[in-house]
């Protein structure tokens, strides 16, 4: 019953991790999507937070700016799907080791 709860807490941390990158990285898509100004501090903030997630992402894609305001900033929307895609491989391998360990007991 111990290793259960093992589990569940790792998968737990697991998906609080990729849910507070999936909240900032989107936060970030939609400011920078409706041209929020960058003075105001919690934009400001999010910006500074999202930067260190979006690092290895640089430079993938173009960003667009469509009639002057709104911006699409692809490598956002490219880091906020692998890091979903990350968290659900990780999930995946930790229950698919479980499973496996549970089976040979």
């Amino acid at each position: 019953m111990i290793q259960v709860k093992g589990i569940r807490f790792i998968n737990y941390l697991i998906n609080l991790v990729i849910g507070l990158v999936q909240l900032i990285l989107g936060l970030r898509i939609i400011l920078k999507l409706f041209g929020a100004s960058v003075s105001a501090p919690f934009v400001e903030w999010t910006y500074n937070t999202s930067e260190p997630l979006l690092h290895p992402f640089e430079g993938i894609f173009p960003t667009k700016v469509l009639d002057g305001t709104f911006v699409v900033e692809f490598s956002a929307i490219f880091a906020f799907l692998i890091y979903t895609i990350i968290g659900y491989f990780l999930t995946s391998l930790i229950l698919g080791f479980d499973r496996k360990w549970n089976s040979q007991r």
